[in-house]
Order: structure tokens, then C-alpha cells, then sequence
């Protein structure tokens, strides 16, 4: 949406007392509802397009073309609204030619209100305009681009946004969906359902980046509905205005079609990115996507995803980017020199920095019950946990008592149960680990193995038909001067498959065994439990 490049740019003007913004709605956009709730939701000022045309102002800002614009009188400044001008839309304006650079617009609606500046990112794209419109090129200067002065500004903090997602050491996988009939969203939608089912949970998390227009002609509502099987299993829905831009600095891999977010992706950094674009009318030869797009994986099928990941090669990243993209880091600076020379105004003394993107929310939907698939090797136990009902079933079912749904709870065959949040009440009523754990095997007679955790860490596991607990505890795992830690209830199910199918005498030692989640193996020790430890308050 236009909107949110304005508003990565307003800033060049904050602290600026002479400065007065206003918004406005050009008539003819199918996307105005949602515009004009974001810009309330901001405490804008919006001011009706019969009152906007008929007043002068001092700069007027547009991120498109279209639209009447040539009502509106002031000097004008035209910014891009994506990166790379690598999309024609069939039946709007001139065959072949992106919205931002195509003469029919530009000649329409500026032939009584010239452009007083076209900022554009990179001087291949003056070049473009200059072959279709000498005149309009004139006005035209190479500025960089805002947004992605933005993301590189926030490039540093990928720590936080991965550990606002809840990521961890999972590897992020994005997938990005332009707008339109070509899009990722519309050819391929049950793509991000058929990806969680298909990618292990503890290995992977997704995350979808919508483009606003898509977003707003159905709807947050629409769109959560028909997209309700993957964000169940935990996929992440950003927000189209800043968390988008977050969510692709903490990406570890991309799948696109042929929109332009790709490009931002790109510019930061050399991952893997593969394609689910196909021939169509939209992708404009030689653009940056194209040339992207023609040099990196295709994914066919949901079920390849790993092999087209794992076949990227470093090289067609950096190549799209520095197509798309000129003046890194001067964005801002430049953009903010020129339009204080059209307001005939000398620039606020103080220092401008392009402002850093928030932190992206986590998943609204946190999958609770696991289909675990088991595999017993040389070397320890394989887990492999999918959100129950995304696929076939595994091994044994695991669920959160108190988090999944008391129908899946009485699937179970591990049942566990993670500390509660502190009480307030004056009179507190709590379980032991041993109490529950009792109640839990009574409680639901389908259950194998009920567990805890506890506040240390370590889990309290009974066994049916075992006669005793078992304290069971992962240890942490260096690497490369970090820390991995293991969710607790990942080591249950390697240590329920073990013991739920071991013969009796059952183990009245310390047993050490190796819980496997893709390339990495976690020590996991289990031994009968202390009276202390089932006396724990859970």
C-alpha cells in the first residue's frame, strides 16, 4: 500500500514545528478503507478529497501516480511504492511498463502539475523513465530507497525480532505473497498449510508477508479464516505496515513470487531464497525480480521445500539487490535536502536517523498438542514433532493439559502439564507433581505417561504401570559460542518412547540416552525421582 511509503518518509520532518501533515484519499482506490483506518489508527488528520482539491499547498507527497492527482496543487514529489518496478498490471495503463515509471500516468495526470521531484532508488530506473518519457525524467533524481534505509537500519537487531517471534534456534522460513491473480497468496493458497504440515515444528517456523492490498480487499478476518490450518500450527501473520520488513531481517529463508519484498530480503542478506512464481503477464523481463527469479530454485511441490532450500546457491541475492537498489544509507538524508529545498526551508539543525522497526509480535495461535514422529538410532532417540492434524499420526500423541482441547487430551497418550502462573488468591490451592501426575493416569485412562515440569527445569515423568517417577533432564547445548536449550517437553517424548515400551525391571539408575532434533543430539538424563521432587508444587 502507498500509505506505508509515505509513512516510512514523513519522518525526514519530525520535530519540524513548521511543518503541518496531512492526509488525504485519492478517489478510485479499492484499498481507501483500509488506508484511511490506518492512518486514524496513527492519530492522522485526514481531510476529504472535495477539501484537499480545492486548497494550494506547499509539497504534496504521493507514492502512485494514479489517481487525479493533478487536482491537487502544490509542487509534488512522487516516491515508489515498491522496489525494482518489476510488476505491469494487464488492462491498467501502458502494456510492459511498471505503475511508477509508465508514461500514461505520468503524462495524465502531471501535463498541469508537473513533478516537482520523482525520487526514485536506483539510476537504471531514470534510464527506464527517460526511454518512454524524456520530460518526466527530467524531474527525475536517484535519491535511494527509504524503506530499505529502514531495514538496514534494523539489521543489527535480528537477535530481538527473532527472539520476539519466539524462533529460537529454528530456522525462519518467510514466504511472501505480492497482491493479484499471479500471486503466491491466490495461485498457491494452501501452500503455507501443506509447508506446516510438512516441516518438522522444532525445526522450522513460518511466517507469511501479505501484501496490504491483498490484506485489505479480504479482510484481517477473511484472510486469518482461510489461512486458519497454518496459523493454527503456529505460523506468524505480520503486520503489512513495519512488521513485514522485521520479519525478513529475522528470515533465515524466503519463498516468493515475483513481488518486490523479496528485494528488501535480498539487500540484507545472501540466504536462501527460492521461487513458486510461474509464467504470467505481470513479471516485467529484465526487471530485478526477473532476473532473480530465473537464477534461483523453483519449488514444485511442498514436500521438496528442504531440497530447493538446501540448492540455493549465494550469488543471485546480491545481484537482484544491487539492480534494485543505489545509495545505500543516504536515503533519508538526501530525500530530506531536496524537499526542504522545495519548501525554500533550511532543515531542522538537529539530527535525523531513519527511525528502526519495531519488534515483531509473535504467533497469536501456539500449536499445543504434537503428532510425534520416533525413530530409535545408534545414537539416541529422533524426534520429530508436526501439530496434531497436519499430517498422519506419529509415534504418540503429546499434549498440554490446560492448553489443547480436553478432546485431545483424551487422545493423549503423553500428557503433561507446564507450571502455572502465580496465584493471588488468600487461600491457594495447588498439585503436587506426584498428586497430579496420579490424578492425571486416573483421570484419563487412554493416557501412557503423564509429566510436569517443574520450576527447576527438569520434568517429573510417571509411567503407567511403572512404580515409580522419573526426574528426567536435557542438557544444554554449545554451539559456536551460543546456547541451545531444548524445550523439557521434547525430551519427554524421547524418554516416554522409551519407557512406555521397555519391559519391566524398570531402570533404578541414572540413564543417559541422546535426543536427536535434526542435525543436533541433546543429553537427556533420566532416574527414579526424589520424595522432594513429586513433592514439588506445580
Amino acid at each position: 500500500m502507498a500509505l506505508y511509503r509515505l509513512l516510512d518518509v514523513l519522518p525526514i520532518f519530525s520535530g519540524d514545528d513548521r511543518i503541518t501533515r496531512l492526509f488525504t484519499l485519492v478517489p478510485g482506490s479499492e484499498f481507501g478503507a483500509d488506508a484511511l483506518s490506518t492512518i486514524d489508527a496513527l492519530g492522522g488528520r485526514t481531510v476529504p478529497w472535495s477539501q484537499a482539491s480545492s486548497h494550494e499547498y506547499d509539497l504534496v507527497f504521493a507514492a502512485s501516480p494514479k489517481g487525479d492527482l493533478s487536482l491537487l496543487r502544490g509542487p509534488q514529489v512522487l516516491l515508489p511504492h515498491g522496489a525494482g518496478f518489476n510488476k505491469s498490471i494487464p488492462g491498467e495503463g501502458s502494456a510492459d511498463s511498471a505503475s511508477g515509471l509508465d508514461p500514461a500516468y505520468l503524462r495524465r495526470n502531471h501535463r498541469h502539475a508537473p513533478i516537482a521531484l520523482h525520487a526514485l532508488a536506483h539510476p537504471e530506473q531514470i534510464a527506464r523513465l527517460a526511454a518512454t518519457n524524456p520530460r518526466a525524467a527530467g524531474h527525475a533524481k536517484v535519491i535511494g530507497d527509504p524503506t530499505l534505509e529502514r531495514v538496514l537500519a534494523s539489521s543489527s537487531l535480528r537477535d530481538r525480532y527473532r527472539a520476539a517471534l519466539g524462533t529460537g534456534a529454528r530456522e525462519l522460513l518467510v514466504l511472501a505473497s505480492t497482491w493479484g491473480p499471479e500471486s503466491l497468496i491466490r495461485r498457491h493458497p494452501g501452500l503455507p498449510a501443506r509447508l506446516a504440515a510438512r516441516l518438522p515444528y522444532d525445526e522450522y517456523q513460518l511466517a507469511l508477508v501479505v501484501h496490504p492490498n491483498e490484506r485489505s480487499l479480504l479482510g484481517t478476518y477473511e484472510l486469518a479464516e482461510r489461512l486458519a490450518p497454518a496459523l493454527d500450527a503456529g505460523m506468524i501473520l505480520p503486520d503489512p505496515h513495519e512488521e513485514w520488513a522485521s520479519a525478513l531481517i529475522a528470515a533465515d529463508a524466503l519463498v516468493t513470487d515475483h513481488g518486490s519484498a523479496a528485494l528488501y530480503y535480498c539487500a540484507v542478506q545472501d540466504r536462501p531464497v527460492v521461487s513458486v512464481h510461474r509464467a504470467g503477464g505481470e513479471l516485467i523481463p529484465g526487471s530485478p525480480m526477473d532476473v532473480l527469479l530465473r537464477r534461483i530454485p523453483r519449488l514444485g511441490r511442498a514436500e521438496d521445500i528442504v531440497d530447493a532450500l538446501r540448492a540455493y546457491r549465494p550469488g543471485p541475492a546480491r545481484t537482484a539487490a544491487r539492480m534494485a537498489f543505489a545509495r545505500h544509507g543516504e536515503a533519508a538524508g538526501l530525500l530530506r535536502t531536496e524537499v526542504y529545498a522545495l519548501l525554500g526551508l533550511a532543515p531542522p539543525a538537529h539530527r535525523f536517523a531513519p527511525r528502526l522497526l519495531p519488534s515483531p509480535a509473535p504467533a497469536a495461535r501456539v500449536p499445543a498438542a504434537f503428532d510425534v514422529r520416533v525413530e530409535t538410532t545408534a545414537v539416541g532417540v529422533r524426534i520429530s514433532r508436526h501439530p496434531a492434524g497436519t499430517g498422519p499420526p506419529g509415534h504418540h500423541l503429546a499434549v498440554e493439559h490446560g492448553a489443547a482441547s480436553e478432546q485431545l487430551a483424551r487422545s493423549a497418550s503423553l500428557l503433561y502439564r507446564r507450571p502455572l502462573p502465580a496465584s493471588a488468591a488468600p487461600l491457594d490451592l495447588a498439585w503436587t507433581a506426584d498428586g497430579w501426575t496420579r490424578h492425571a493416569l486416573s483421570a484419563y485412562p487412554g493416557c501412557r505417561s503423564a509429566a510436569v515440569l517443574l520450576p527447576s527445569g527438569r520434568c517429573l515423568l510417571r509411567v503407567r504401570g511403572h512404580a515409580r517417577t522419573y526426574a528426567v533432564q536435557v542438557e544444554p547445548r554449545p554451539e559456536e559460542g551460543r546456547i541451545v536449550r531444548l524445550d523439557p517437553v521434547i525430551a519427554l517424548s524421547a524418554v516416554h518412547a522409551r519407557l512406555a515400551a521397555a519391559p519391566q525391571p524398570c531402570p533404578t539408575a541414572p540413564t543417559r540416552t541422546s535426543c536427536l532434533i535434526g542435525d543436533r543430539a541433546f543429553h537427556v538424563t533420566f532416574r527414579p525421582a526424589s520424595d522432594a521432587e513429586e513433592a514439588q508444587v506445580v
